[in-house]
């Protein structure tokens, strides 16, 4: 009894082990097997998923339904040039993430035409071994969305990898060093991306309005080079004249007025004093008061010239 109980008790554990090595590991109730990803036709077409897939960031598999080759070698043939052009590009795509090694490619046989249309049979393969689609398809989005089907989309990607500021557009910055050459000033935007400013060496230390020129992706990060934005040149006012802070000014004498004028009028022939014009054409006489002030101020010249 004791050995027909030993080799039950072994019967358990080996069918137990075998078990366990069978079914997927679990996480908090969830399976951890990747899902699939069905790549749609307007994906291989637009070719961007080759970049992200060189990436690494596609953990997942691709399944290329043979239905969505299908439907690129019936665009292939089609009399259309653009449409043929655009479908071969599709064709060398699929080449391309076939011979990658960061992310696994299958081809998915499920037919080689969808009698329903490719878009259906994406999303009917998407429930049915609920994976997801990778498309930028915005109506095939849409209904993908509205049937609860998890989407990749790639345009979507793009948009949130997009720079901040595009170029001609204007931002406040703050210059803190110098760049590699001898009239650059460097900024940082505030998410850390590096700004390059031409022609602004003089600057550094302050805070400026540049306009963004070109934006830059490197392995090591964003770069954005700008120019200073130039302020707009004020019209040249008259100069006001400014009031003095000290004591006012006082007015001259008579005497001294009158001895300034005799300096500067030109000396009458003869000793004669000289008769002022009158200021009034067509033959207008001078108001009295005016006469009189000018007679007075005459007579005060010749009383001092003697």
């Amino acid at each position: 009894m004791d050995t027909l109980t030993i080799i039950l008790l072994l019967l358990i554990l080996a069918e137990l082990t075998y078990i366990l090595t069978k079914t997927p590991h679990t996480l908090g109730g969830k399976v951890r097997a990747g899902r699939p990803i069905f790549v749609d036709t307007s994906v291989l077409i637009d070719g961007r998923i080759i970049a992200v897939a060189q990436s690494g960031f596609i953990s997942d598999a691709l399944m290329i339904p043979r239905s969505v080759i299908g439907e690129l070698q019936f665009l292939a043939d089609n009399a259309d040039s653009e449409k043929r052009a655009r479908a071969r590009h599709g064709l060398d795509i699929v080449r391309e993430l076939q011979a990658l090694d960061t992310v696994k490619v299958e081809i998915f046989q499920d037919g080689s035409r969808a009698e329903e249309g490719v878009d259906e049979r994406l999303l009917k393969l998407a429930k049915q071994h609920g994976g997801a689609v990778c498309t930028i398809d915005y109506n095939l989005n849409k209904v993908a969305q509205v049937e609860k089907i998890p989407v990749l989309n790639v345009n979507d990607l793009a948009m949130s990898l997009r720079m901040a500021y595009l170029p001609g557009e204007k931002v406040t910055l703050a210059l803190t060093t110098k760049g590699n050459d001898n009239t650059q000033a460097v900024g940082h935007l505030a998410d850390g991306t590096m700004v390059v400013v031409e022609q602004a060496k003089t600057k550094i230390g302050s805070v400026v309005e540049v306009e963004i020129i070109r934006s830059l992706q490197t392995a090591a990060g964003k770069m954005m080079f700008a120019k200073l934005v130039e302020m707009p040149k004020q019209a040249s006012s008259r100069q006001t004249p400014v009031k003095s802070k000290g004591r006012r000014m006082q007015p001259k004498p008579l005497d001294q007025v009158a001895e300034i004028k005799k300096d500067d009028e030109p000396k009458p022939k003869n000793n004669q004093p000289r008769r002022s014009r009158s200021p009034h054409r067509d033959g207008q006489k001078p108001s009295s008061k005016k006469r009189d002030n000018e007679s007075r101020l005459i007579e005060l010249v010749n009383n001092q010239r003697d």
